[in-house]
């Protein structure tokens, strides 16, 4: 299945997840995407072009002479870029609705959420001359295998921790990006736990008496054992410092070589000379969790770290399976609609991507 089928064969089953005809003219008629008929009759053609235009390969043109020859629309290319800039509060409603649907419900037991933000590049000269790029902030639910959440932004917003609204009790799995410590207690305080990658200098690290720990030399006394599995503390820009848990395993021979040779690549790009505790530390893979040793074994925990390459497979489905690129144009009005176009057509297909490509699920990925 392309997934330009889902404006073909499929759009009757598309139609009716997103809610019916009715629910399509309402939320259409709310986000003032569709407020009178003209050349388009009715939300449900509306959309049904406007997904065409931006899954597929065709240009504004091409897809006004499609929509005429399968006697959808009678629309001039004009007409279709006015039509597409007044979509995106609708495309955005409609993202929100799929994502609300398949909501994790707390209650059913604790979820794996993995944070990550995927970027595509701005059009333009100007914006290419200066990097501007969309930025999609992303949760992807296990065991669910799902995106739970997108937010839309650009190259001005970071990624942070608590962007995304905690569900109560799930366990948030980050890279380094996200050790934020005044984020990592906002989302202990909402009722999640997480785990999250370290660098050796990512923080000020402390000891149970509020001294500065030196993370490396603990590092090095653990060489033989090749593991850590200690209480931390993290030193916020406001509030008592924060406790939480270090988990630390040596990596393979192999492993802790390529580390090295990465650590020494990107000094040379820097163009600084590396240091001796950047290199001990490319040894290790350095973990904090919130969640208790009682409760969660350090294999346990490690264990669910090696769950976070699964995003990086939901984004390459979004921009291979999807076809999701640099939208075209340089108008915001239109390039929004097309990247929630794509949005929205990932939580389309998801429950059918056992038909299309192999996916492990939870227990053998863990």
């Amino acid at each position: 299945m392309r997934h330009e089928s889902l404006v073909n064969e499929d759009w009757k089953n598309v139609v009716a997840r997103l809610g019916g005809v009715e629910t399509l003219k309402v939320t259409a008629r709310e986000t003032k995407a569709f407020l009178r008929p003209r050349e388009i009759t009715n939300a449900v053609d509306l959309l049904r072009v406007i997904l065409a235009y931006c899954l597929g390969e065709r240009g504004l043109r091409s897809t006004a002479a499609w929509a005429t020859s399968v006697g959808l629309v009678d629309i001039s290319s004009v007409a279709l870029l006015y039509r597409l800039r007044q979509c995106g509060d609708w495309l955005a409603l409609l993202v929100g609705q799929m994502l609300a649907a398949a909501a994790p419900q707390a209650s059913r037991g604790r979820i794996i959420r993995i944070v990550d933000a995927t970027t595509v590049p701005k059009n333009g000269a100007d914006a290419r001359k200066k990097n501007e790029l969309w930025r999609i902030h992303s949760a992807f639910d296990l065991p669910q295998e799902r995106f739970g959440h997108f937010e839309l932004t650009d190259q001005q917003a970071g990624e942070t921790l608590d962007r995304i609204p905690v569900v109560a009790g799930e366990i948030r799995l980050g890279d380094r990006a996200y050790l934020q410590p005044d984020r990592m207690a906002s989302v202990i305080e909402a009722g999640g736990d997480f785990v999250i990658r370290a660098g050796w200098k990512s923080a000020c690290w402390l000891d149970g008496k509020g001294n500065v720990l030196d993370l490396v030399a603990e590092l090095r006394k653990a060489a033989a054992r090749g593991l850590i599995d200690r209480p931390i503390w993290i030193k916020r820009k406001s509030g008592e410092p924060l406790a939480l848990r270090l988990v630390a395993v040596k990596k393979p021979a192999h492993a802790a070589a390529e580390a090295r040779r990465k650590a020494r690549r990107a000094a040379q790009r820097g163009g600084h000379q590396i240091s001796k505790q950047t290199l001990d530390a490319a040894d290790w893979v350095i973990l904090v969790t919130s969640l208790k040793p009682t409760e969660f074994a350090t294999a346990d925990v490690l264990a669910l770290y090696r769950l976070r390459w699964r995003i990086e497979l939901g984004f390459k489905r979004l921009k291979s399976l999807i076809g999701l690129k640099g939208p075209p144009g340089i108008d915001e009005r239109s390039a929004r609609p097309h990247v929630l176009a794509h949005l929205l057509t990932i939580l389309l297909l998801e429950p059918l991507i056992d038909e299309l490509e192999d996916s492990p699920r939870l227990v053998e990925a863990a």
